[in-house]
């Protein structure tokens, strides 16, 4: 590295000294970086008290923290007493799709993300490869890292069927999973209520698992169910790990439905105990009592197979949809689910002005009678019209606060790049401020250094970023500047497409990607590739 650097710091000395006016006797021991940041009080991502310094950063590094005097640099940012922090790195995202249509990735940067991994609930870009070139070719303004994901590869290997995999299809979607771990992704994710993952076994996923396991990977798995069989859920995803011999992370960790309010104690435990008895598990979590995900996980995994025509052709058939909405009632029934005014359209394509409103709402507007029965009806005639993306307030806050304090979990929105379009959930945009200004700042759910170490260095260590998450020399300059007492999530469940205020500067790799709460359309990003694809180079 010294050797590269020479250059460069050639260049550096030439323009600090035009820019100072100095001569060479006063600069004969001054050392020169590109950015230098001053009068911040620093958060390292340890967990450690914050203390007040500098920090100095040279072609894409950090090359100095704490107290000096012995550095000038080509800029300095004063930081005024706010917060100095690693960027913070978001666990759980789905960006294939959005990435490259908005590399600028605003509404990450807006809420201080530098990082995210993707690929999660079992879906992940087709090639690995592919896409981690293109990421590095076309340049985004974050780092990513992958999962590679299970839907993928089972509808890779044998299409949405609903059967057990052959043995030739089990080797094929192993030899899959081979592929992109050395192609680079940091371990499997499932999705075990969606197409096709919902129709596998555990020893099916443990097969793959094992693949991952032997290139270092993880077991990422959005579980197989998290209302009422929430715990054997849960369990099925620690036995994965077991079985494989590998670290664990349970996403999204939540429990649904009235029906199980106050579960959380329950749930965390399984956590707990497993953690006791040796296995490497942690969690992630967004700070909302609502999820996201399609209007399609409503109906029975029978009904699913085959993607959406197979389903409309169910639906158009009057016995088979008199069968389905039975087993959605008895569903929603279990649940204790007096109606689906929970369920919020975010984004349905064939009628946007549907967006923003319940089913129970559109129900009635279609002339139908409240209750159950018809919104039923009325979903499935969503479905028909080509489905939707739906929002469901289904969670406790109590729950959601329970969960907060646990020290091995993550943070992760759960959400994607951001266009302007529809009625998305807020936690796109707002996940991490919403942390910082509700549950630090104003309910002290969690101290700030702590929620730091949630954000940063506990997740590098689980997804072996070797050089993010921390202010250490030598780490790359992935930095986010705040204001402590300012931080806020301004995104709501009505006005979702708003940015996060109270940061002040976002460092991606060294560069100044945003500054002033506004993106300076820096695209510093870089595609991060895990300990397989690390190996081979």
């Amino acid at each position: 590295m010294k050797n590269r650097s020479k250059p460069r710091l050639a260049i550096s000395n030439a323009i600090l000294l035009a820019l100072l006016g100095a001569g060479c006797a006063s600069t004969q021991h001054t050392v020169v970086a590109d950015l230098l940041i001053t009068n911040g009080r620093i958060i390292d991502g340890s967990g450690n008290h914050w203390a007040r310094g500098s920090m100095a950063i040279r072609e894409g590094k950090i090359f100095r923290v704490g107290n000096f005097s012995d550095i000038r640099a080509i800029r300095t940012i004063d930081a005024k007493d706010r917060i100095v922090a690693p960027g913070f790195i978001d666990v759980h995202a789905h960006i294939e799709f959005g990435l490259f249509e908005t590399p600028t990735t605003d509404n990450f940067i807006h809420n201080g993300v530098t990082t995210v991994i993707t690929g999660n609930c079992g879906g992940s870009a087709d090639s690995l490869k592919e896409f981690f070139a293109k990421i590095d070719s076309s340049r985004t303004s974050i780092n990513v890292a992958s999962l590679v994901g299970h839907n993928t590869v089972r509808r890779q290997a044998m299409g949405l069927a609903n059967r057990a995999a052959t043995v030739d299809e089990q080797r094929k979607m192993e030899a899959l999973v081979e592929t992109a771990m050395k192609d680079g992704a940091v371990g499997l994710s499932t999705g075990l209520i969606y197409l096709p993952g919902v129709y596998s076994d555990t020893a099916e996923v443990v097969g793959l698992a094992k693949v991952a396991a032997k290139h270092r990977g993880l077991y990422a798995s959005h579980v197989r169910n998290e209302g009422n069989k929430v715990t054997e859920a849960i369990n099925e995803a620690l036995n994965i790990g077991r079985a494989a011999n590998m670290p664990v992370q349970v996403s999204h960790f939540k429990v649904s439905a009235p029906a199980n309010w106050g579960r959380s104690r329950e749930t965390l435990e399984l956590i707990e105990q497993a953690r006791r008895d040796g296995l490497d598990v942690t969690i992630d979590q967004y700070p909302y009592t609502a999820s996201s995900t399609s209007l399609s996980v409503m109906l029975p995994e029978w009904a699913m197979e085959g993607g959406s025509d197979d389903i409309k052709k169910r639906l158009k058939d009057p016995a088979t949809r008199s069968q389905i909405a039975a087993q959605m009632l008895a569903n929603a029934n279990a649940s204790k689910r007096p109606s689906f005014a929970y369920a919020v359209v975010a984004r349905h394509a064939a009628d946007p002005s549907l967006n923003g409103q319940s089913i129970a709402t559109i129900n009635l507007a279609r002339g139908r009678p409240a209750g159950l029965v018809s919104e039923i009806e009325t979903m499935l005639d969503l479905m028909i019209a080509g489905g939707a993306q739906m929002v469901f307030h289904g969670m406790s806050e109590a729950d959601v606060k329970y969960f907060m304090a646990y020290p091995f979990n993550m943070i992760g929105a759960d959400g994607g790049v951001q266009n302007g379009k529809g009625q998305p959930h807020p936690r796109s945009y707002g996940t991490n401020a919403r942390v910082l200004g509700k549950y630090v700042r104003e309910e002290k759910v969690i101290r700030l250094e702590e929620a730091v170490r949630r954000m940063t260095s506990l997740a590098a260590q689980k997804f072996q970023l070797k050089d993010r998450g921390l202010l250490r020399e030598g780490f790359a300059a992935d930095v986010v500047i705040f204001d402590e007492n300012t931080v806020t999530d301004k995104a709501t469940f009505e006005q979702p497409h708003q940015f996060s205020v109270g940061f002040d500067y976002i460092l991606v790799n060294g560069v100044v990607t945003a500054e002033s709460g506004k993106h300076t359309g820096a695209r510093n990003g870089q595609a991060l590739r895990g300990p397989a694809y690390v190996a081979q180079r």
